[in-house]
C-alpha cells in the first residue's frame, strides 16, 4: 500500500509539473514575466541599490524609444513579415522634420511635430509594404534594401553632423516631467512625460490587434496568407498597413528620442534593430507569424532594457549583455517553438 500510495504522489507531481507546463507553453509573456521577476531579484539581492526609485525612472525613461520600435515590429511581426528598417526610418524623419522646424518655424509646437513625424514614418513604411508587395520578396529583404537606401540618403543629401539646436517646444517637452521624487541621499529624479506616448502607443495597438477587423486580417495573414485570401482577405492591403503602422510609431519614437537627448544625431539608432526583434521574440511572437501580444511586447522590452541597464550593478561586464540575452532568447525559443496542445 506504501509502494501505491508513494506512486500516485509521483504521479500526482508529474502531472501537475505538465500542466504547468503547458500553461506556460500557452502563455508565452508569463515565461519573460519570470525572467524579469528572476533577473530583479538576483540583482536586486546583490545590489539593494538597484530598488531605487530613480533606477525604475530609468527604466522607463529607457524603454520609450525601444518600446514603441517593438510595438511597429509587433504588428509587422504578425502578419508574417519581419521589418528591419524602423531605425533608419526614425533616423530620416527626426532629423529631417528637427532641421525643419528649426530652420523655418522654431516657435512651431509639439503637436504638429508629432502630427509630421507621424506622417512621414507612414509614407516610408507604407513604401515598404507596397515593394513587399509588388516585388514578392521577402521582407526582411526587401526592409534591408531600403534601410540602406534610407540611410544613404540621409548621409548624403541632409547630413551627418549632430543637431543640438533643437526646437524649444521639444526641448521643453523633453524636460516636463510626470512626476519628481527625491530620495533621502538628496538626489532628485523624475519621471518624463514622454512615457506616455509608449502608454497611448501600447493601448492602441493592443485596440487594434484585438477589436478591430484589421487586427484579425493582420493575424489571419500571418497565421497562413493562402487561407487568408481564399477567406477574402487582400493580402496587399494588410501588408501596407502592417508597414505604414510600424513607419508611423517609428517616426513618433524619433521625435521622442530628439526630446529626451536633446539633441538629432543620425547614428544614434544605428544597430538596435537586433534588441528590438528580440525583445518582440521574448514577448511570445514567432518569426513565423501568427501571434504575438502587446503584454509580451512590453515585458519582452523591460526585460532586454533590465539587461541592459542594471547588470552593471552587480559587477557583470557590458560585453556580457549580448550574451546573456541571447541565452533568454535560445531559452525562450525553445519553449515556444513547442506546439500548444490541449
Amino acid at each position: 500500500m506504501t509502494d501505491i500510495a508513494t506512486q500516485h504522489r509521483r504521479d500526482g507531481t508529474a502531472s501537475h509539473g505538465v500542466r504547468l507546463s503547458r500553461w506556460f507553453i500557452h502563455h508565452p509573456p508569463a515565461v519573460t514575466l519570470l525572467l524579469i521577476v528572476l533577473v530583479c531579484l538576483v540583482v536586486g539581492t546583490l545590489n539593494p541599490a538597484f530598488w531605487q526609485v530613480s533606477n525604475l525612472f530609468d527604466m522607463a525613461r529607457s524603454s520609450v524609444v525601444s518600446g514603441l520600435f517593438a510595438l511597429g515590429v509587433l504588428v509587422v511581426l504578425a502578419a508574417g513579415g519581419l521589418d528591419v528598417s524602423f531605425t533608419a526610418i526614425a533616423a530620416l524623419v527626426m532629423y529631417v522634420i528637427t532641421k525643419l522646424v528649426t530652420d523655418l518655424a522654431p516657435g512651431m509646437s509639439m503637436a504638429p511635430i508629432l502630427l509630421m513625424a507621424a506622417a512621414g514614418g507612414a509614407l516610408l513604411g507604407a513604401a515598404n509594404g507596397l515593394l513587399v508587395s509588388a516585388l514578392r520578396a521577402p521582407s526582411l529583404i526587401v526592409t534591408i534594401g531600403t534601410q540602406y537606401v534610407i540611410r544613404g540618403f540621409l548621409l548624403t543629401f541632409v547630413g551627418t553632423a549632430t543637431f543640438m539646436n533643437i526646437p524649444a517646444s521639444m526641448d521643453a517637452f523633453g524636460k516636463y516631467a510626470l512626476f519628481h521624487h527625491q530620495s533621502a541621499g538628496g538626489g532628485a529624479s523624475a519621471l518624463p512625460a514622454y512615457v506616455l506616448a509608449l502608454a497611448v502607443a501600447a493601448v492602441a495597438t493592443w485596440y487594434l490587434l484585438q477589436r478591430t477587423l484589421m487586427g484579425r486580417a493582420i493575424y489571419a495573414v500571418g497565421g497562413n496568407a493562402d487561407i487568408a485570401q481564399r477567406l477574402g482577405y487582400n493580402l496587399r492591403n494588410v501588408r501596407v498597413f502592417v508597414f505604414a503602422y510600424a513607419g508611423l510609431l517609428a517616426g513618433i519614437a524619433g521625435i521622442m528620442h530628439v526630446a529626451s537627448n536633446r539633441l538629432a544625431n543620425p547614428f544614434d539608432l544605428a544597430g538596435s534593430e537586433l534588441e528590438v526583434i528580440a525583445a518582440v521574440v521574448l514577448g511570445g511572437a514567432r518569426i513565423t507569424g501568427g501571434s504575438g501580444s502587446v503584454v509580451g511586447t512590453l515585458l519582452g522590452v523591460i526585460l532586454i532594457t533590465l539587461v541592459n541597464n542594471v547588470l552593471i550593478l552587480v559587477g557583470i561586464p557590458s560585453t556580457w549583455q549580448l550574451a546573456i540575452i541571447g541565452a533568454f532568447i535560445v531559452l525562450a525559443g525553445m519553449l515556444f517553438s513547442i506546439k500548444p496542445t490541449r
